[in-house]
């Protein structure tokens, strides 16, 4: 289906990848166990800090993707296989350890600027897939219009991300650990698939 020069598949089929690849599922646990012996107003300084931060360099990757590949010399293929190694080894961690408490330690000591950074910002909300999807796509950009509609596509997300990690406080208190360790799994296993099917497309 096209409107015009656009491709509307496209455009369904690059919000489903960023909900996948800059959504809020991955970094959910990592951010509550990061977090969770914080304040209310310092928990959102860091939620406010990791969306800007994704957000940011994503937009930076959907203006810069092609140029990067151009200059550093590689291809779409590599840039999928290379996505797929790093997320399928995040994936393994989720299927090895759901919802187990590993964050304390490495919070421990930490400035939280710092972890919103790293690791929350890149590569739990930011992840892999995310980075792979935004340079091949801005590699393909072949027009005004297509590069307007994957910036918006990654502020629509970057909005759901800084809506739901901002009412975190709120939101923790109907998440049972349990149910969020289940779920890990379960999402685990799909981003290992996913991961392969980067693999394999590259």
């Amino acid at each position: 289906m096209n409107l015009g020069d656009i491709d509307i598949w496209w455009i369904f089929d690059m919000f489903l990848l960023l909900l996948i690849g800059m959504g809020p599922k991955i970094a959910l646990v990592p951010f509550l166990d990061l977090t969770k012996e914080m304040d209310g107003d310092t928990q959102q300084k860091v939620a406010r800090r990791m969306v800007q931060t994704a957000v940011t360099t994503a937009l930076l990757l959907a203006v810069l993707g092609g140029f990067l590949m151009r200059l550093l010399h590689f291809t779409p293929g590599a840039a999928n296989i290379a996505g797929g190694i790093v997320l399928l080894l995040l994936a393994l961690h989720m299927l090895i350890s759901p919802g187990k408490d590993d964050h304390h330690e490495a919070a421990s000591g930490r400035d939280a600027m710092q972890m919103a950074l790293y690791p929350l910002a890149v590569p739990y909300l930011l992840n892999p897939a995310g980075i792979a999807a935004i340079v091949i796509a801005s590699g393909d950009i072949n027009s005004l219009a297509t590069a307007v509609i994957l910036i918006a596509l990654i502020l629509i997300v970057g909005a759901l991300d800084w809506l739901i990690f901002r009412n975190m406080d709120k939101l923790a208190k109907h998440l049972d650990p349990s149910r969020l360790a289940v779920t890990e799994a379960v999402f685990g296993v799909l981003l290992a698939a996913l991961a392969v099917q980067l693999m394999l497309d590259g």
